[in-house]
């Protein structure tokens, strides 16, 4: 009980709480824009996104869990139009990318490929495939 109301409280105020929150929310829009494909998480992309975080994180079961939070966070807001849109969100990644260099190395290409296995049609593969080759243009031109 304890356990989740802190989880809550950082979520919260997670801007003010976590260490270097900004690279939290840069890795959130980047594996959101991954997810957000199909507007919905499976259940193979919410277990493939909590693996990716707990690598990410080495294991640290708290931050992994706001990470996988602020993704469903911003998935939520893509799917009910609420200030935020997948081109919004790619403007954004780009943005930050080219501002803060060093979040060009957080782009991990083979993670977000294991993401395809979670894609049952075959649009919905190629679009997802050609945000992570955006997101590799985006790692090689900044890195």
């Amino acid at each position: 009980m304890v356990k989740i109301i802190r989880r809550k409280i950082k979520k919260i105020f997670r801007e003010f709480l976590l260490y270097h929150n900004n690279s939290l929310e840069y890795r959130a829009k980047i594996l959101t824009l991954v997810v957000a494909v199909n507007r919905k998480i499976t259940p193979c992309e919410e277990k493939l996104l909590f693996e990716t975080a707990c690598t990410i994180y080495n294991n640290d079961e708290e931050r992994s869990e706001i990470l996988v939070e602020t993704v469903k966070e911003y998935l939520t807001k893509i799917i009910t139009n609420n200030g935020l849109d997948f081109e919004h969100l790619i403007f954004d990644v780009e943005k930050e990318t080219k501002a803060v260099k060093r979040f060009a190395e957080k782009i991990d290409i083979d993670a977000l490929m294991k993401f395809q296995e979670c894609i049952d049609e075959e649009e919905d593969r190629i679009y997802q495939l050609r945000v992570i080759e955006f997101l590799s243009d985006l790692k090689e031109r900044y890195e």
